[in-house]
């Protein structure tokens, strides 16, 4: 496939060029739009011919996918479009949309066939058999596996998920094509008429493949979280620098492909000249854009690394952090001093489903702090883990 792309698409491997990402979706909409038209035209031609309801069904399904190429092709287009007033962070989002109306045209399509498979089996009709028509059948489903591999290619070169939908359709007719053949065989070697229990299974596989369509399209919609390589990337260049001495609250925001932003905050050490404090978490910001393209803002936390109460208090409790499975990284900690007691204030990330309360973690730091001196407070600010 990279040769046919290398043949299509101007400078094909810069992925995260907008004009290159809109060539492969202009490409993949042109190449279903052509395939998918040419299926329909013979199998809905074939369907009518020999009687039968399951080809006759997925020739339809198949003009639902050149539609949902031309879509594909829309969608790129619109996803393209610059910045505005309105949209401050692009349109990029729309592929995803274009995504999730593919996968209602497959339900929609699968809930049909299934309507009119019932009524076949209720009203059974002779099916004329033939070779031509296997013929027919097996160059669609070897027509449809080339497309599926095109598709998830495609998709798997630009991480789109219109593309990786589009795929996952194209598999599904492959299966169901390949049902429909074997019931036109099994219906003539075991003279049993089973086209419409055929159509009936295949509607079904389609139907639950859309409702997964459905749920893959639009968790991006929803903000899902980042993965855990994209994440463990962004730390990597974050903290590969001398001066940092930790990260936290990162954050990443999922706008579309290409439109990714992000924040992080960075310890650095207090004592630093704060300009040349400020001067490093500029250089980390464009470090990361330059290799991931993603947009982050850094937030300066300075932290007294060399004071000793301070390192002393962030041990203890570090030490024993594993005895909450929950609860991680501790980070922000600082000792603020008073004339009765001093104040013990850091922030701890607590996981989502955490059997322990706010309470109970307050208890458990309060005890290891107070091994040390009983005159510290302990003040916990909670954080929610977004990754």
């Amino acid at each position: 496939m990279n040769r046919l792309f290398e043949i299509f698409i101007k400078n094909h491997d810069n992925v995260t060029d907008p004009e290159v990402r809109m060539s492969y979706g202009k490409f993949a909409g042109i190449v279903g739009i052509i395939t998918n038209s040419f299926l329909t035209l013979i199998k809905i031609i074939t369907g009518v011919l020999i009687n039968s309801i399951s080809i006759l069904a997925d020739g339809i399904n198949n003009l639902t996918d050149a539609t949902s190429s031309v879509i594909t092709l829309v969608g790129f287009k619109l996803s393209a479009l610059p910045e505005d007033k309105d949209h401050p962070y692009g349109h990029a989002r729309i592929e995803y949309i274009t995504g999730l109306i593919i996968s209602v045209l497959v339900i929609t399509v699968g809930i049909e066939l299934g309507r009119s498979s019932i009524d076949k089996i209720i009203h059974p009709e002779e099916v004329t058999f033939n070779y031509i028509v296997v013929i027919i059948l097996i160059t669609a489903i070897l027509l449809k596996l080339w497309q599926a591999v095109f598709y998830f290619a495609a998709g798997k070169k630009i991480d789109s998920t219109a593309l990786k939908a589009s795929g996952i359709d194209s598999r599904n007719d492959l299966v169901s094509t390949s049902l429909v053949l074997l019931g036109l065989i099994v219906s003539h070697y075991l003279d049993f008429n089973c086209d419409g229990y055929i159509g009936l299974l295949v509607s079904a596989f389609i139907i639950y493949s859309g409702i997964m369509l459905i749920k893959e399209t639009s968790s991006p919609l929803l903000g899902e979280a980042p993965s855990e390589e994209l994440v463990k990337n962004i730390r990597t260049i974050v903290e590969s620098h001398d001066k940092v001495h930790g990260t936290h609250d990162l954050m990443v925001h999922n706008y579309g492909p290409g439109k990714v932003f992000a924040s992080i905050h960075i310890e650095v050490n207090a004592d630093e000249d704060i300009l040349e404090s400020h001067d490093l978490i500029d250089n980390i910001e464009n470090e990361v854009y330059k290799k991931l393209k993603i947009q982050i803002t850094g937030h300066m936390d300075p932290i007294k690394i060399n004071d000793p109460i301070r390192n002393k208090v962030l041990e203890a409790l570090s030490s024993k952090i594993d005895e909450l499975d929950c609860v991680s990284n501790i980070h922000d900690l600082r000792i603020v001093p008073g004339p009765t007691h001093t104040n013990v204030i850091f922030d701890i990330v607590m996981e989502d489903g955490c059997k322990y309360t706010e309470k109970e973690i307050l208890s458990w730091a309060t005890k290891i702090v107070h091994e040390i001196d009983l005159k510290y407070f302990v003040v916990i600010n909670f954080d929610k883990s977004y990754l």
